[in-house]
């Protein structure tokens, strides 16, 4: 297994596969690399260099009981962007991973990024706050946390099953597939970082970084996202950011490079190849 290891000693795993322009992929919450394997698949058939990592306290990263925040998060992509020597690449970031996306593009990318993707992610805030007053609830996300004391095994079944991909719709066709692998792909992290990550997607405050992100960068999110909900995501994103092109999915859910790839992959290439 390929990994680097930080400067806090933290083993970061990834997988990079192929030559070309590097794109690289960034997992939302609790999840891991293999979260994108339709789309890596996809892209290093078109001829480009694809990497993806796991999250410290994620998959076969190092279960980490620190360091479970959105700055270190970016550091420790910063850190692999270096050790790899990624120039000219292209982040694509779903949900957790969006805002990660943000946060190292904006404070860690100059000289290293052409683009940037966000899909379904949760910049600028998940939370509500008096200066975000369309966010969440706190009790939601507090709810996450207590869900995962009592029971994360479950927690991990019922989130896939249920709105992550919109199975919960009277039209929708489950896929038995792809629930189960996203229950591996949780079960597979560290409980108490995956625990911190809840913070870390629903209280950083992105606004900042979008203002600073000067590449062109594509937002993608479906309009019955029903964990990032569109109006206080995307909406307000691609006002944010200096260079947005947003593309909106009627019907699609939150996992929709899962469920839709077909589409969001030609998106994503669309969006890459443009001059």
């Amino acid at each position: 297994m390929k990994s680097i290891k930080t400067k806090d000693g933290t083993t970061i795993f990834y997988k990079d596969w192929g030559t070309g322009q590097p794109v690289v992929f960034h997992h939302g919450w609790p999840l891991s690399a293999d979260d994108w394997d339709a789309q890596m698949l996809f892209f290093l058939a078109h001829g480009y260099r694809v990497i993806a990592h796991d999250r410290r306290g994620h998959g076969r990263s190092t279960q980490t009981w620190s360091g479970n925040e959105m700055d270190t998060y970016a550091a420790d992509v910063a850190e692999l962007a270096m050790a790899l020597n990624l120039r000219d690449a292209i982040h694509i970031g779903h949900s957790t991973g969006g805002g990660e996306v943000a946060r190292y593009v904006a404070q860690h990318g100059k000289g290293r990024v052409a683009k940037a993707v966000l899909i379904g992610a949760v910049p600028p805030i998940m939370v509500k706050t008096e200066h975000n007053p369309g966010g969440l609830p706190i009790e939601v996300f507090d709810g996450f946390r207590q869900a995962m004391i009592q029971n994360r095994a479950q927690f991990f079944h019922d989130v896939p099953a249920g709105p992550f991909y919109g199975f919960n719709r009277s039209n929708a066709k489950i896929s038995e597939g792809i629930v189960d692998n996203w229950w591996r792909q949780g079960m597979m992290g560290g409980a108490k970082a995956q625990y911190d990550c809840i913070k870390a997607f629903s209280e950083t405050d992105f606004t900042e970084d979008l203002k600073r992100i000067e590449v062109p960068t594509l937002v993608l999110h479906g309009d019955d996202d029903q964990i990032v909900p569109i109006a206080d995501s995307a909406l307000l994103s691609a006002k944010l950011l200096k260079r947005a092109t947003l593309k909106i999915y009627p019907g699609f859910p939150h996992g929709m490079a899962t469920t839709h790839p077909e589409q969001i992959n030609a998106e994503l290439l669309e969006f890459v190849q443009a001059g």
